[in-house]
């Protein structure tokens, strides 16, 4: 289907859980918003298991329904930590690649990066100043990067949430594909669209979260930790583009219990839970079912099962990537594509926005 994608975008440029109970329902949108979706990914390491299927996987499904969908390879953030130029130029056509092989079309969506929309950075400044340090400082994220780094976090660190905001509302986005651990972060965009609509008049609609059905990925070889393109055990961490014998072995050394029975219970037994729902999501069977089937196996023979099915999901994904980044010219076009159509939706909201503050 992405090889598809890909042909039709040569000739034609016109082109993210029921988990939990999402934030409290924000108010409905200004009755002349349309329906629109935003969400955003770092161009930071190849994505994971984990990105897949908690979030990209979503963002194909959406590109169904009625509305518009932007997603945006979110470039500017990706500097809130070092970043080697000529990596970081590479990594951003290589997510390019994978979000196409994945299911994400061009036609169906706008897919841009996000640096070359500068009002992105210009809607940032304004609401940056609209927000008070220590609401910063309490956001949870910020608190356990910054213990992380010690006394080398940024500022940019610090209020790369306001820029987040700035990439949901400048599009007057009315939906944000969220997960468990952007709740806080969501609540900030929220607070902003009303802190701005209550001084300047009603102007932004109040974005709500998306939520998915799947609960986050967990690492292999820690399942009280989600999984990380950034764990240092290389054996944590399930990238897409894994080979067949990668994945295998990921997934024999994946840490279980001692009973060797498979059933579901994340709260006692961590480790199997996250095969088991590992192995619902990519065959799109129940859990219940899949503990059904998988009666009378043990966890070395079940784990097994499961990377044949992980296997079996990625090959063609990890196919049609290798096929997309031989065509660097490609990647670049859809880049400059989707960039010029987001840079149109972006450009009058952020000229009414300069009016309504006082700088035209």
């Amino acid at each position: 289907m992405a090889l598809r994608s890909m042909r039709k975008t040569r000739g034609c440029w016109g082109f993210i859980r029921a988990l939990h109970k999402a934030p409290e329902a924000a108010p409905a949108p200004q009755k002349d918003a349309m329906r629109r979706v935003f969400s955003g990914i770092q161009p930071t390491g190849t994505p994971h298991l984990g990105n897949y299927l908690g979030a990209i996987e979503s963002w194909v499904s959406l590109q169904s329904e009625p509305g518009s969908v932007l997603y945006s390879i979110v470039d500017l953030h990706s500097i809130t930590v070092p970043q080697d130029p000529a990596v970081l130029r590479q990594s951003i056509l290589d997510m390019t690649a994978a979000l196409l092989a994945c299911g994400i079309d061009p036609e169906r969506s706008i897919l841009f990066r996000q640096s070359q929309v500068a009002e992105h950075t210009q809607l940032s400044w304004i609401l940056t100043c609209m927000v008070r340090l220590p609401r910063l400082q309490h956001l949870h994220q910020w608190k356990a990067k910054s213990a992380q780094q010690k006394h080398d976090g940024t500022v940019g660190l610090l209020t790369y949430p306001v820029l987040q905001a700035a990439d949901v509302l400048l599009y007057k986005s009315t939906h944000v594909p969220v997960g468990e651990d952007q709740v806080q972060h969501m609540e900030l965009v929220q607070d902003l669209a009303r802190g701005f609509n209550k001084k300047y008049g009603e102007f932004f609609p109040v974005p709500k979260s998306i939520l998915t059905s799947m609960k986050k990925v967990k690492s292999l070889r820690d399942p009280s930790a989600k999984m990380s393109k950034s764990d240092p055990d290389r054996l944590a961490t399930v990238r897409i583009t894994d080979s067949p014998e990668e994945i295998v072995q990921k997934f024999r050394k994946a840490v279980t219990d001692f009973t060797s029975e498979v059933t579901y219970d994340p709260a006692r037994r961590e480790g199997v839970s996250n095969l088991v729902a590992i192995h619902s999501a990519v065959t799109g069977l129940p859990v219940e079912e899949v503990v059904r089937q998988s009666a009378g196996l043990d966890t070395a023979r079940y784990k097994l099962l499961v990377a044949d099915a992980v296997i079996e999901k990625l090959a063609p994904i990890k196919s049609e990537i290798e096929k997309l980044k031989m065509d660097k010219d490609h990647l670049e076009k859809v880049l400059e594509a989707g960039s010029a159509r987001a840079k149109e939706l972006a450009y009058p909201v952020c000229q009414e926005v300069n009016r309504l503050v006082g700088f035209l």
